[in-house]
């Protein structure tokens, strides 16, 4: 449980680091929003539980994710957070949640991706 609670300050402390070093672009969602709607996948991606209700932050992510701008803030926050968090994401459950989830999402979720390319 500890551990649990410890991994969740960390991804907390990361996504405030992410949000006040990425700039918002015009963008309405913030990595605080993107935290909101996945933080039910954490124990998922992180290889401590079941898929329980992330399925539906992913969704709901997608669905507010619906100009431009805003999917690249959504990227931007996923790249940051998959490589600040490193090894205590499994990074391949965490790209591969959209597709588990029935959201299609133009890009992969991964600390390489190029989001300046996300349309």
């Amino acid at each position: 449980m500890a551990a649990l609670v410890k991994s969740i300050c960390v991804a907390l402390i990361a996504a405030v680091l992410v949000a006040a070093i990425v700039p918002p672009a015009d963008a309405a969602l913030s990595c605080g929003s993107v935290i909101s709607y996945l933080g039910p996948c954490l124990p998922y991606v992180t290889n401590r539980g079941a898929l329980g209700s992330c399925c539906g932050g992913v969704k709901g992510l997608y669905g507010a994710a619906r100009t431009t701008a805003d999917r690249q803030a959504v990227c931007g926050c996923l790249k940051s957070l998959a490589g600040s968090y490193g090894r205590g994401i499994n990074l391949s459950k965490a790209a591969g949640l959209p597709k588990t989830c029935g959201v299609n999402v133009p890009y992969k979720i991964s600390p390489s991706t190029d989001c300046s390319r996300v349309r």
